[in-house]
């Protein structure tokens, strides 16, 4: 039996969102200097994420705007105490072997408090057909799995051709390496994520829009034996009253030229991807106050590429819709809210202290750790 079947986990990783790539405002489209991502706003976020009890922060990736990644990782390594890290990697920016070391450098560090995100989509200056971008990543993650779990890197693939020791590249987690998130749409993401990852990340759409891409995406997990947690990507927007919760979404979009916006969302490296597109049919089929179902609103679409709609509401109606998500299959929520750090302290506020929450790292290696007679014990999660 797969030591990842999880379903009776008890809880769900709260996890909010650390804006390195200068997307932090307190009204959407309107550059405002004081939200600047530099070193001392954004690792002011984590810290406070940390200090309320989240239990992951994503750490995003992208050229044009914003902060490395893996150097800001590093830096909070030393600052934080109880929170992981979710580190978004580009596929082919970095080469895999050096790449390994890289996060097994940070896992120890960290002292196994690192999660991966991967990421498939072009690399700056580059343009590759979407199943060459996915055939690429499958070699990173192949790479990556070698180097942690085996004595050598054996690979004769397409991309990379390698055979090199591993010393160099064990990490902390001894259990199959760091969780691999993974959020994708195509029919070569999917697969990948199936037969490789360990959490599917979706970005916000009605219930019964999710509810499907899950079943899609465990059933293609059973057909390599394996399953797949879900974790669900969204803003969020919690006032003491429902009234106070809906003014807030719409003078957010008080200063925004839609234009602007648009420039805003078109410059991302994701632009044109199946999520992407997924999100404005969304937004399309919303009533006329950006609302496609009670307190999901997607008027966050307007200004960002991405992640286009929020959770708005009271507190009690804020979690009892993370609750209906929770008895739906998701046990991963990444949270923002725009400034970010006055919406992480509201949440921790109305909404943190009512749910059980948990580390999916430490989850995921007890549950193997249990599994009697389990392979993984040291070796590659399947």
């Amino acid at each position: 039996m797969n030591p990842k079947n999880l379903k009776d986990i008890d809880g769900a990783e709260i996890s909010w969102f650390a804006p390195l790539c200068d997307g932090d405002d307190d009204f959407l489209g309107n550059r405002n200097p004081d939200y600047k991502s530099t070193w001392e706003n954004t690792s002011k976020i984590v810290k406070t994420a940390d200090e309320l009890g989240f239990r992951n922060v994503l750490c995003p990736s992208s050229y044009q705007v914003g902060q490395d990644t893996l150097s800001f990782v590093a830096g909070m390594a030393p600052i934080t105490k109880q929170i992981n890290f979710l580190a978004a990697i580009r596929c082919g920016e970095v080469h895999p072997p050096m790449l390994a070391r890289s996060i097994a450098t940070l896992d120890h560090m960290l002292k196994g408090r690192l999660t991966i995100n991967i990421i498939s989509s072009d690399l700056p200056g580059n343009e590759l057909d979407s199943s060459e971008r996915y055939a690429r990543s499958r070699e990173v993650i192949e790479i990556l799995k070698q180097a942690w779990n085996q004595d050598r890197i054996e690979f004769n693939g397409k991309y990379y051709k390698l055979s090199l020791p591993t010393d160099p590249v064990k990490p902390y987690q001894q259990n199959g390496g760091p969780l691999l998130y993974f959020g994708g749409y195509s029919p070569a993401g999917v697969d990948l994520c199936a037969e490789h990852c360990d959490v599917y990340l979706m970005w916000p759409e009605t219930e019964d829009k999710l509810q499907g891409l899950m079943n899609i995406m465990t059933l293609k997990a059973s057909d390599y034996g394996r399953t797949v947690q879900f974790g669900l990507r969204v803003h969020v927007i919690v006032r003491e009253t429902e009234k106070e919760a809906r003014d807030y979404a719409n003078n957010l979009l008080s200063k925004l030229d839609l234009n602007h916006g648009l420039n805003i969302k078109n410059r991302a490296q994701d632009s044109n991807s199946i999520g992407v597109a997924r999100q404005s049919q969304m937004r399309n089929e919303a009533d006329n106050e950006y609302y496609v179902e009670p307190h999901l609103w997607t008027g966050i679409g307007l200004a960002r590429s991405g992640c286009g709609a929020a959770l708005v509401g009271t507190p009690d109606q804020i979690l009892n819709k993370m609750k209906r998500y929770m008895q739906m299959g998701i046990r991963s929520f990444i949270l923002s809210g725009y400034p970010h750090q006055q919406e992480c302290e509201l949440f921790a506020q109305h909404v943190l202290p009512q749910l059980k929450t948990i580390s999916l790292p430490e989850v995921f290696n007890r549950r193997i750790n249990e599994t009697p007679n389990s392979p993984l014990g040291k070796g590659e999660r399947k």
